[in-house]
C-alpha cells in the first residue's frame, strides 16, 4: 500500500470532489471546465508542526493556486505548505 508522508512543515488535504453532475436553477447541465473549483480540503495527514492549529480529519479553506496537486487511487490530494492554509471551518449551534 501507497501513502504519502508531508515532511517540511507540509499538510496533505483531500480535494477529491463529487462526481455528480451539477445543474443550474435553468437545468443546463454544468461540464467540469466550467465547475468553479473550491479551496476546501480535508487534512489527511500532516508532518511536524509545533502546536498546530488543525489536526487530522479537519475541513480547512487554502489559498488559491497553491500547493501541489497529486492523483492517487482515484483520489485528488493536494500538498500544500501548513502556511497557506487560511482557515479551519467549525460547526458551530445557532443561539
Amino acid at each position: 500500500m501507497k501513502e504519502i508522508q508531508p515532511i517540511n512543515q507540509n499538510v496533505l488535504l483531500d480535494i477529491s470532489e463529487d462526481t455528480q453532475e451539477q445543474k443550474t436553477e435553468s437545468g443546463l447541465i454544468l461540464p467540469e471546465t466550467a465547475k468553479e473549483k473550491q479551496s476546501i480540503g480535508t487534512v489527511v495527514a500532516m508532518s511536524n508542526i509545533e502546536n498546530p492549529e488543525i489536526s487530522v480529519g479537519d475541513r480547512v479553506i487554502y489559498k488559491e493556486f497553491s500547493g501541489n496537486e497529486i492523483k492517487m487511487d482515484d483520489k485528488t490530494y493536494l500538498l500544500i505548505q501548513y502556511s497557506d492554509i487560511l482557515a479551519k471551518i467549525v460547526e458551530t449551534e445557532e443561539i
